[in-house]
């Protein structure tokens, strides 16, 4: 009898997943990158922590409001509008069901640690205390409540759309659809913190701190993801890792 044709994930695997070594290679990078990204986070929370807002926050604010393009101003609307509840529920889980149901199982779970980003942000928010920009400083589109210090929005985007990034760049074979999904990421984290300093939500050191703390959790989700990847989910059915040495 002929052997058994291969199943759909196994070609998936075949045709679109690096190999080990590339994605190990890959995974360090992107850790170095994202560690070194982080090392001022400490220091600005700190000061976050005295200071209403700086200088620079009140510069940047006014300078990003000055254009009133009817385009941009819809685009920062809308992107920003992701990242408040219930509809930042759906874009957080979406990727994680979409990736266990394509095979990959412990990549989904990663995924859904990287979300959990947002607690880590209520922490902070609560340590730091920041208050939000006032209306007679700039203009707010929606007076909010909570502390500023760091964005929210601009925290877990990074978290979620960083890790997803990390995975297009560190599992998939170099290709244009790969580039795509990369970039998209990249500038989807971007545009999340000009809209918060569009909004008058959030002042230029809230994002940035968001950033930076972002990275720390990036990190520590990749981390994860790498320590977790050779002991479970071993012989899931797309891009299996297994121990470089095998038990006795």
């Amino acid at each position: 009898m002929g052997a058994a044709p291969a199943s759909p994930l196994k070609k998936l695997d075949a045709a679109v997943i690096a190999p080990k070594p590339t994605r190990r290679y890959r995974a360090a990078v992107f850790q170095v990158y994202v560690m070194v990204a982080a090392g001022g986070f400490v220091v600005l929370a700190v000061a976050a922590r005295f200071v209403p807002y700086f200088r620079v926050d009140l510069t940047v604010t006014r300078a990003v409001q000055s254009y009133h393009g009817e385009l941009f101003d819809r685009l920062m609307h809308d992107i920003s509008w992701l990242g408040f509840f219930p509809q930042s529920l759906p874009v957080g889980l979406i990727p994680c069901v979409v990736l266990f149901a394509t095979g990959l199982r412990w990549e989904a779970v990663a995924t859904l640690f990287a979300a959990f980003s947002v607690v880590l942000s209520m922490l902070v928010k609560l340590a730091v205390s920041r208050p939000r920009p006032s209306m007679d400083l700039v203009h707010v589109i929606r007076e909010l409540n909570t502390a500023s210090f760091p964005s929210g929005h601009v925290l877990t985007t990074t978290t979620l759309c960083g890790f997803l990034a990390f995975l297009a760049f560190t599992l998939l074979k170099t290709s244009w659809e790969r580039d795509v999904l990369v970039a998209g990421g990249i500038v989807f984290v971007i545009l999340m913190g000009l809209s918060r300093i569009y909004e008058g939500q959030h002042w230029f050191s809230d994002v940035a701190g968001a950033y930076l703390l972002g990275s720390l959790w990036l990190a520590l989700t990749i981390r994860v993801y790498r320590w977790g990847k050779p002991r479970y989910f071993v012989h899931q059915p797309v891009a299996a890792e297994h121990p470089a040495t095998p038990a006795s």
